[in-house]
């Protein structure tokens, strides 16, 4: 047979050293592909290893059961505040932002602060930590801190309050807090929208002032704020070209699906109708696309939005919850389920992909639910008379 060969290799005018060399690159060539392909897997993981590590670090801070169980049991502002002292995440901004004078005359608003403060400052470690590829959604995230300050600075200027309330309420986090305490000072609403011209809000609230000054509500420039931010949120996500970013764009986009569900969900309880609703709708939704939007806000009910939801993972979770709605006829018990459904599916997402951005997600969204659960008992503190069990069932 090796006879066969030579005869075959000198046939085609090829040496014995050029047909080595030939077979020596090929193996080159098969070897480099086997290196690709092998290695691969290890390249996507490798910029995951340190941040991931950071994360776990911090995922051992937060609230168990049993400290959630001690802190509704607190019976006053002064006593949250202690307990809040115990936990590293809380007790720097208790210290550094309102030193001793806030164990004296705490109030809820304050404690809340504390908790804002420490979720946007989390925001902005993780946009930092993450890897170059997923950084660009993270940065977004973290514009939710500014995007609550402008909040606050519209509300303030129309319930009249003072500069020195206005400048409490606001949370010294962001990229644009600085800016922020220059429009304390802003008379009104629209001195305000004017004050942001040049940010990447303006234009957001510009479009948005018409309804404002129809109405005299800032719900409708709240509402704007809203949607730009998740709609950026979701272009930021919007490249899935491996498994990480696939992952995360599906974890944003039930974020935006959600989102888009409650506002119909809720304006269906109060008989609003399509042309209302539209404009506050993101169209380019996850599994819930444009025409399937239009579908549920042209619902006769909120049995029919439901309905429509069939082939999605939305149905199982609002339909289980259909029977509690008709008895209490709150649509917020479908709000609740539908948080408890992305945080199942954060959970989900980091035990799937435990190497790559699943414990990021997880992180994130552990952490917002604990600043969630720990406002709710802030505020449920203000309700005399509110039973632990019943407090219990209030949280996400």
């Amino acid at each position: 047979m090796a006879e066969d060969l030579t005869t075959i290799i000198t046939s085609l005018g090829i040496t014995n050293e050029s047909f080595l060399a030939i077979v020596v690159i090929v193996l080159l060539v098969i070897g480099a592909v086997v290196v690709v392909i092998v290695s691969r897997p290890v390249l996507d993981i490798y910029p995951y290893l340190l941040p991931n590590a950071k994360i776990r670090a911090r995922k051992g801070r937060l609230f168990d059961e049993k400290q959630f169980a001690d802190f509704i049991e607190a019976d006053s502002g002064k006593e949250i505040i202690h307990y809040l002292r115990g936990f590293p995440d809380y007790s720097f901004h208790v210290d550094t932002h309102f030193e001793k004078d806030l164990i004296a005359t705490a109030v809820n608003h304050q404690i809340e602060k504390v908790l804002d403060i420490q979720l946007g400052e989390t925001y902005n470690l993780i946009s930092r930590i993450v890897p170059d590829n997923i950084k660009k959604v993270f940065k977004v995230l973290a514009k939710k801190s500014d995007i609550e300050n402008i909040k606050t600075l519209l509300v303030s200027k129309e319930a009249n309050l003072t500069n020195e309330k206005t400048e409490e309420l606001l949370i010294p986090v962001g990229s644009l807090y600085h800016t922020f305490e220059q429009l304390i000072d802003s008379r009104t609403v629209e001195d305000v929208v004017a004050g942001l011209d040049g940010t990447e809000y303006g234009s957001v609230l510009e479009n948005a002032l018409n309804n404002y000054k129809e109405t005299k509500t800032v719900l409708h420039l709240e509402s704007a704020l809203d949607k730009y931010y998740l709609e950026s949120l979701l272009s930021a996500a919007n490249v899935p070209a491996e498994d990480n970013t696939r992952i995360l764009y599906s974890y944003i986009g039930s974020q935006v699906d959600i989102a888009n569900l409650k506002i119909i969900l809720r304006s269906k309880v109060d008989g609003l109708n399509y042309e209302t609703i539209a404009p506050h709708i993101i169209e380019d939704g996850y599994q819930i696309k444009e025409w399937k939007l239009k579908d549920l806000i042209e619902s006769e009910n909120v049995t029919g939005i439901i309905n429509g939801l069939e082939n999605t993972d939305y149905f199982p979770v609002l339909n289980e919850t259909v029977d509690i709605y008709n008895e209490s006829g709150s649509v917020s018990i479908f709000e609740k389920a539908l948080d408890s459904y992305l945080s199942n599916y954060a959970n989900s997402l980091a035990l799937k992909n435990p190497l790559g951005v699943g414990p990021i997600i997880g992180y994130t969204n552990k952490k917002e639910k604990e600043i969630k659960n720990l406002k709710i008992i802030v505020r449920a503190k203000r309700e005399a008379g509110l039973s632990q069990s019943a407090l219990e069932e209030m949280l996400l």
